[in-house]
C-alpha cells in the first residue's frame, strides 16, 4: 500500500508517508487530497491512483481514486480493513458475495479476508487497515 511499489527513492510519486510526520496531531481534508490526487501527472495504474495519507504501525489510511471501471484485484491485508466510499459506486467481492457500496457506505472487512474491488463510475474510498498480530509490531 505504499505511494510507489518501485525501490527506489528516485522514482517516488511523492515523499515517503515518514517524511510526511503528524507531531501530536494532523488533519486531512480528504477533498483537497482528492482533487490533488487526480490532479497528477503520471497515469492512473489499472484505474486507480493511491496516496498513503497516514502511516504508522500498525494503522494505515490511504486514499484511492478510481476512474469508472478501475479495480483492486483480489487481495488481502495482514488487518482489519474499512473501506469507506467518499463518492461514487464501488463493488467489493469477498468470498463470491458482492457488496456494493455507495458514498458514505463502509464494510469492514476482517483480517486476511481476500477481497477485490470495482468501480462503477468515477469513485474514491477512504481505506484504513489496522495490523494485528506479529505485522502490528514496529520493525526498525
Amino acid at each position: 500500500m505504499d505511494d510507489h511499489q518501485a525501490g527506489d527513492e528516485a522514482e517516488r510519486l511523492r515523499p515517503h508517508p515518514a517524511e510526511r510526520a503528524i507531531g501530536e496531531s494532523r488533519g486531512f481534508d480528504l477533498g483537497a487530497a482528492l482533487q490533488e490526487l487526480r490532479a497528477e501527472s503520471h497515469p492512473a495504474e489499472k484505474g486507480h491512483r493511491q496516496v498513503t495519507l497516514f502511516h504508522h504501525t500498525p494503522v494505515t489510511h490511504v486514499l484511492f481514486a478510481f476512474e469508472p471501471n478501475g479495480a483492486l484485484p483480489d487481495h488481502a491485508a495482514h488487518g482489519l480493513v474499512t473501506i469507506q466510499v467518499i463518492e461514487g459506486r464501488l463493488s467489493i467481492e469477498v468470498d463470491g458475495t458482492n457488496h456494493d457500496l455507495a458514498t458514505h457506505q463502509v464494510l469492514v472487512l476482517n483480517p486476511d479476508v481476500r477481497h477485490s474491488v470495482r468501480a462503477a463510475e468515477r469513485s474514491a474510498m477512504l481505506l484504513t487497515v489496522h495490523l494485528v498480530g506479529d505485522k502490528a509490531i514496529p520493525h526498525e
